[in-house]
């Protein structure tokens, strides 16, 4: 996997004849390994300054992460402050950089993992970065994607998840056409704009046991996904593959058959791309105003400080905005 790592972080280097993005990065939660891993990542990016937004009395890591950004603090670290603390610091971030990607002071936006118990200590009610993003640049919708540009059994997964941050009990209730069309085109539109492929091909995961065997095990797939995919079908320039059950569909993406996965809830898409890459996996947030990523992993609050945690996800969500910006320009 080491040349595999090597080829993969080449975003700032291959885009350097256009401009060197201005990337934010926020720092997450202060008790986490955000800061330790977005230090480590970044000396991979030679040539990229990144605004550091996040508390300052990070102890050791904070003179690392000065030498490789310029730091925009929202406040200080205290621990004995305890999770409403780190909460609050954490939303003063993820608003600080909201704030200056709209004012066009920065090009995208990575954020480190955060606590959602301390971020609802802290008083915003809010599941995650997904939702909390979407209210603050004031998104109509948005996608929660996820990918992994390598996998070590094949090519690229990316997934678009129709229902995200909600109980298992909730979701054949939360699924509709609408949902559905509306969450797939927004995708779409991401595959284009900031993965540039112009033709996508679309496969989605059944809801159900083997997509419902014909109705025998549910008939979601009947209902609401494959009506959705006949009116998706007016657009000519997407190649939509049909449904499948959760236990194949994924093969169609990491054998190069498919560009996207769109899965009925959570865990049937992060449960193979967590397996498969697990130090590769970056969350992505279409339909902002500007491109977001982030690692996909949680706080890690037990290993924080030990310089254990593996950045590679960090690697590849800073990469993968880079990526995002330069097209943003170029479109």
């Amino acid at each position: 996997m080491k040349d595999a790592e090597n080829d993969s972080f080449r975003g700032l280097k291959r885009e350097r004849k256009t401009k060197v993005p201005r990337i934010g990065i926020t720092l997450g939660d202060p008790r986490g390994i955000g800061p330790e891993v977005t230090a480590a990542a970044l000396r991979d990016f030679i040539g990229l300054k990144p605004v550091l937004i996040g508390p300052k009395a990070l102890g050791s890591v904070e003179r690392e992460l000065e030498e490789l950004g310029v730091w925009e603090s929202v406040g200080e670290w205290e621990p004995e402050g305890g999770p409403r603390l780190a909460g609050e610091l954490s939303a003063k971030a993820i608003e600080r950089a909201v704030r200056l990607a709209s004012d066009g002071k920065l090009d995208g936006v990575v954020t480190a993992p955060i606590s959602k118990a301390a971020l609802h200590a802290a008083g915003f009610p809010f599941p995650g970065h997904t939702e909390f993003l979407q209210t603050l640049t004031g998104a109509n919708e948005v996608t929660m994607m996820m990918a992994a540009e390598r996998t070590p059994i094949g090519g690229p997964l990316r997934l678009a998840l129709l229902t995200a941050h909600m109980p298992l009990s909730d979701v054949p209730d939360a699924l509709n056409v609408d949902l559905v069309i509306m969450r797939t085109r927004i995708a779409i539109n991401a595959l284009r704009n900031w993965w540039g492929i112009p033709h996508p091909r679309v496969t989605f995961a059944g809801l159900n046991p083997h997509a419902g065997e014909g109705g025998m095990f549910g008939d979601e797939e009947k209902k609401i996904l494959i009506p959705a995919i006949n009116k998706l079908a007016a657009d000519s320039k997407v190649e939509l593959l049909g449904v499948f059950p959760g236990d194949t569909v994924f093969l169609q993406a990491i054998e190069g058959r498919a560009d996207l996965v769109v899965t009925p809830y959570h865990d049937v898409g992060l449960a193979v791309l967590k397996t498969l890459a697990r130090d590769e996996g970056v969350n992505v947030t279409a339909g902002l105003p500007f491109p977001r990523t982030s690692p996909d992993h949680g706080t890690a609050i037990d290993i924080a400080g030990t310089k254990s945690a593996n950045p590679g996800a960090m690697r590849a969500a800073i990469d993968l905005c880079i990526r995002f910006c330069n097209a943003s320009v170029s479109a």
